[in-house]
This record gives structure tokens, sequence and C-alpha cells, in this order.
């Protein structure tokens, strides 16, 4: 299955609190904004996949779909 969000053109922040990780996820081209929070043990690239997919779930509904 072929992501719908283009990787280029999403921004992320990683905020550590305490035992857990907030990352923020931004989609320029739509301007939107959305947060997980996952274990400090996660990984990076772990923790971005998750938002990715949050990312795309959320402009889904927002399409309708």
């Amino acid at each position: 299955m072929k992501p719908d969000v283009d990787a280029a053109e999403v921004l992320f922040e990683f905020i550590r609190l305490g035992n857990a990780v907030k990352v923020t996820v931004f989609h320029v081209p739509t301007l939107t904004e959305i947060s997980i929070v996952g274990p400090r043990t996660a990984s990076q690239a772990h923790l971005k996949l998750l938002g990715l997919k949050r990312l795309e779930y959320v402009l889904a509904k927002r399409r309708g779909g």
C-alpha cells in the first residue's frame, strides 16, 4: 500500500517528557498538525512511522474517506 503523504512534505518535532516522547507532525501542504506520545525507548524511526500513519488517518477523515 502506497502512503498518501510524501514524507518530504512533513516536519517532525520530538520532545522528551519524562519516560515518554511527544512527537508533533506537521503536513506543510495542508497545514495539518497532529501529535502522538510514545515511550522514550522507541526508536525515532518507529515514532516517525506512527506519526505518519496518524497523519494519513486524519487527512483521510478530512477527505471523507
